[in-house]
């Protein structure tokens, strides 16, 4: 029950994290371009979460508990990285006719969330000295 309360209070900062990001984003930005601010937030969670999987993990620099695992990376990153706003944005671009925003809001979040995992990982792995 303990992990419980630790990967919802994660999740709680995570969110915070989430919803302060995007209004930053909105004050530099503005609104028109919504779907952009999902892209950066899914590529620093990804980033992140690759970063954590390989210090925290029993081989990382850091070697944590699993419920110190679960709190970063189910927490706090799954509260930050929403892949359920980046499909409903894609729909509303879509619906809209906005063709070129919803391909680009597609490929960029897949394909540089994988890069952003990926660098993240080998930083760890790097970090850790393995």
């Amino acid at each position: 029950m303990l992990a419980y309360l630790w990967v919802g209070l994660g999740g709680a900062l995570g969110s915070m994290a989430r919803h302060g990001s995007n209004a930053l984003y909105m004050r530099l930005v503005g609104p028109n371009a919504m779907w952009a601010s999902t892209v950066i937030i899914n590529i620093l969670g990804s980033l992140v979460i690759g970063l954590a999987s390989s210090l925290m993990g029993s081989e990382g620099r850091f070697s944590s508990s699993l419920t110190a695992q679960q709190f970063v990376m189910v927490g706090i990153c799954g509260g930050y990285t929403t892949f359920s706003a980046f499909s409903l944005q894609t729909l509303t671009l879509m619906q809209g006719s906005q063709w070129i925003e919803a391909g680009a809001n597609v490929v960029l979040s897949v394909v540089l969330c994988l890069i952003a995992v990926w660098v993240g990982h080998s930083a760890g792995v790097a970090l850790s000295g393995t």
